[in-house]
């Protein structure tokens, strides 16, 4: 008589902020003496306050049974109350759930339908295979409901049951598809709803149904239903060309029509990815899109830049005419419109517009805000310039200065990305390696880099590949001792311990660099630099050897001893400087990715051998058979026991005449003619896979190249006039002066693989793990027998019933 209401509830809650739980916990208590009265209207306000309680997050799965005793009432308002918790708490793991199975049926079957409609609504909500299985029945037959409230309502929940339960669709899919032409356009929406969303991953299945949805999309005058339409067109033309073609016409006239710029933009989607090569209508969508980017509202402008990433994947040069448009949109204030842009920006790229479009993001990227940004904008311009092997690329020595400008954006996250740059380009490129090492001399004693040490992948990261570069391409220093000064400095100490240890290795090479120029012109001069060097390696190296890393350690005492050796050999009068230069004879090349992987098997290694001595017999455990791992009594019998065998020729034909002795004797091996159909035939001598002869095949069918017309017809191009120009300019098509400018420079693409061993792609495979390939039937010729769906009905009763029947006439019988 006296429980609290909700509201009373709410207002506790608010009232008791310091110590809400325990407030909480209050009212948990007094909804459970609530809940054991017997009046429906104290039970429905209890279960109403847990409804509460549980969208704050506390559990309440306890009073799972009283939510259906709500739902079970006859008043409408506690019906509500018992279906709108029943909604939020049920999952499948409830139990208590199947015991909603009849009261449901009952609800969607009475005379008010509402009642009937919040049955269906609380049905979607916790539904799961076996409530699926029992009520889809009654769920498909009231799609034929001569009340309108109700074909909607259960046309939309006949998704969750094909969901949860897929062997329904097939039977239900006549009745669906009658619910296109319904005479409701509220119910032609939830059919159109519905099979969009099935067909969003089975698209092939609905192939059959494109000229219903063709007449739907050309007489309704539903904006929401057209685009559902048109979006499921964008799956279906990919399937069927001759679709796109038909479309053409009815999409132009929406976009010139339609004020929806919802319906602008699905009819763009679906022209791009049906109708790609249709260049009329492509130059439509990109005018339109332009409109969308020059709004003044943030949505529709993102939407218009990330329609337009669609376009340039299939036709970039359309796209590329709005390059000043794009590169504006690098000054808006909303940094996802910024981003965009940047995306764009990388398709656009070519030889001749690159070094513009660069230089535009480095100078944006100095007045940006934001580290996360400014990080974004540094790893778009390294991807721009190294794509495909920097085929963009013209001028590498460009290149290298705006990869040394990058190492200068404040709060830089991307050292080591830099870095792997600074490295594949003097690696890759033979041509620029001077211009490179003496760059990164520069960068040995940079302040801002060895300052920014803190952190992980910070800037300093690119002394890694500064210390590295001019230590392998040290021939091309004009003068070392700046250098050996740089990589022996104090403040390197204070660099993280693996670049240290770069920087003690390359100091050696720098030194050998020197070293080799002995013999060449051995004059005094260079012994005089070597003595330099030598007295500046002996005296600064020590610090490195009392580092706390242990490969600076390691490194740092192995160039020191090895200088005092070189240094102490030539006082003798009998230097090594051929051993020292053997040393870093090699020259290194690029390396794959997946070359580690594709190491072969050196021959004679078995991977599956002993490496030490087997453990003796007595330690073995018998695993022949599970029963024997919990009881054994005596001696074990099974191989394991009788200690390890060599595996040498005699003991392999041994162990296949054992293992064809106890097939032969296996009452459940199926043998003979059977077997040596279905299955690959068994023999007493087994056939190996060495002796199978290989019979090499003569094909004599030429193998041809199609070469494009630019390789093949070079030097034939046709000089265009100025009335061409000026319309390949109004269409967005690059005129003959801005033709890209063909200079070869020589990269090293191909990268070392192991010997016998190829590169490939094949390595990853993915599993499909689609949650509706259950849904992927077929869904034509479907006949009488496959409208049926299963009953209610369990096959034991049935057997069990049966048995009875035919049990019962034979005792007449007799």
């Amino acid at each position: 008589m006296f429980e609290k209401s909700l509201s009373d509830l709410v207002r506790g809650i608010r009232a008791h902020a310091d110590d809400e739980t325990r407030f909480i916990s209050q009212c948990m208590d007094e909804c459970r003496k609530e809940l054991r009265l017997e009046s429906k209207d104290v039970k429905a306000n209890a279960v109403l306050k847990l409804c509460y309680m549980q969208m704050m997050g506390y559990d309440i799965s306890w009073a799972a049974f009283n939510m259906i005793e709500v739902m079970s009432s006859k008043k409408f308002s506690h019906k509500r109350i018992g279906y709108l918790t029943a909604s939020q708490c049920f999952h499948e793991g409830t139990d208590v759930v199947l015991l909603t199975t009849n009261m449901i049926k009952k609800d969607m079957a009475s005379q008010n339908i509402y009642e009937a409609g919040l049955a269906l609504n609380g049905l979607a909500n916790f539904i799961h295979g076996d409530l699926a299985r029992d009520l889809a029945n009654d769920i498909i037959a009231m799609m034929s409901s001569t009340r309108v409230y109700l074909r909607k309502k259960s046309t939309l929940l006949s998704y969750k049951v094909f969901l949860v339960y897929p062997d329904a669709l097939r039977p239900a899919f006549p009745r669906l598809k009658d619910k296109l032409e319904d005479a409701d356009p509220a119910v032609q929406s939830c059919a159109v709803n519905v099979i969009c969303e099935l067909a969003r991953k089975n698209p092939k299945n609905y192939l059959s149904l494109a000229p219903v949805f063709f007449k739907l999309l050309t007489t309704s005058q539903n904006n929401w239903m057209r685009i559902k339409i048109i979006k499921l067109f964008a799956a279906l033309t990919p399937l069927e060309p001759r679709l796109g073609k038909k479309l053409i016409e009815p999409l132009t006239s929406l976009i010139h029509s339609t004020p929806a710029m919802s319906l602008v933009y699905e009819c763009i989607n679906t022209m791009v990815l049906g109708m790609p090569d249709h260049l009329p209508s492509i130059q439509l969508c990109v005018q339109k899109l332009r409109i969308f980017v020059e709004d003044s509202d943030q949505n529709i402008k993102y939407l218009g830049l990330a329609s337009m990433a669609n376009v340039l994947k299939i036709q970039p040069k359309a796209v590329a005419a709005h390059r000043d448009l794009i590169l504006a949109c690098l000054d808006d204030k909303d940094e996802s419109i910024r981003l965009r842009a940047l995306d764009l920006l990388a398709g656009m790229v070519t030889k001749k517009n690159l070094p513009e479009i660069v230089r535009k993001l480095l100078s944006h990227v100095e007045a940006a805000d934001g580290v996360m940004y400014r990080d974004e904008v540094v790893n778009k311009v390294v991807g721009i310039c190294s794509q495909e092997h920097y085929q963009f690329i013209v001028d590498f020595e460009w290149y290298v200065q705006v990869l040394v400008q990058l190492t200068h954006v404040e709060g830089t996250r991307h050292g080591r990305l830099i870095a792997a740059q600074l490295l594949d380009v003097a690696v890759r490129v033979e041509i620029v390696r001077p211009y490179i090492t003496q760059q990164m001399a520069a960068l040995l004693s940079s302040n801002h880099l060895h300052s920014g040490a803190e952190g992980k992948n910070g800037v300093s990261e690119v002394l890694y590949a500064a210390a590295w570069i001019v230590g392998e391409f040290a021939r091309s220093l004009a003068d070392p001792l700046p250098v050996i000064e740089a990589l022996l400095q104090p403040r390197v100490t204070a660099l993280p311990g693996h670049i240290q240890a770069v920087f003690v290795h390359n100091m050696l090479k720098v030194y050998a660099a020197v070293v080799r120029r002995l013999g060449s012109d051995d004059d005094s001069d260079t012994i005089a630099l070597l003595a330099t060097l030598s007295e500046i390696a002996l005296q600064r190296l020590p610090l490195f050897v009392q580092s706390g890393d242990l490969e600076v350690q390691e490194r740092s005492a192995t160039v020191l001893e090895t200088i005092k050796y070189i240094s102490r050999k030539r006082e003798q009068g009998a230097p090594v400087d051929s051993e020292l230069l053997d040393l870093f004879s090699e020259e290194l090349n690029p390396v794959a990715s997946k070359a580690q992987r594709k190491v072969p098997v050196p021959e004679g290694l078995d991977l599956t051998a002993w490496i030490n001595e087997p453990p003796p017999a007595e330690e073995e455990k018998d695993f022949g058979r599970m029963g024997d791992v919990f009881f054994t009594e005596g001696p074990s019998t099974t191989p394991l026991s009788k200690g390890w065998e060599s595996d040498d020729e005699d003991t392999k034909v041994a162990k296949r005449k054992a293992r064809q002795a106890t097939l032969t004797s296996n009452p459940y091996y199926v043998s003979g003619e059977l077997a040596g159909k279905t299955h690959m035939s068994v023999s007493s001598d087994l056939v190996e896979v060495d002796t199978i002869p290989i019979k090499k095949l003569d094909v004599d069918i030429p193998i041809k190249f199609d070469l494009p017309a630019a390789a093949t017809d070079k030097g034939k191009k046709k000089k265009l006039s100025k009335k061409e120009r000026r319309k390949r300019r109004e269409q967005g098509l690059p005129s003959e002066d801005e033709e890209e400018p063909a200079v070869v420079v020589k990269i090293s693409a191909v990268e070392e693989m192991p010997d016998g061993a190829a590169a490939s792609d094949d390595d990853d495979h993915l599993a499909r793990n689609d949650p509706h390939r259950l849904l992927n039937v077929d869904l034509e010729n479907i006949g009488d027998t496959d409208m049926v769906l299963p009953t209610r009905s369990h096959r034991e009763v049935k057997a069990e019933a049966a048995a009875a029947e035919k049990s019962g006439k034979k005792d007449k019988k007799e």
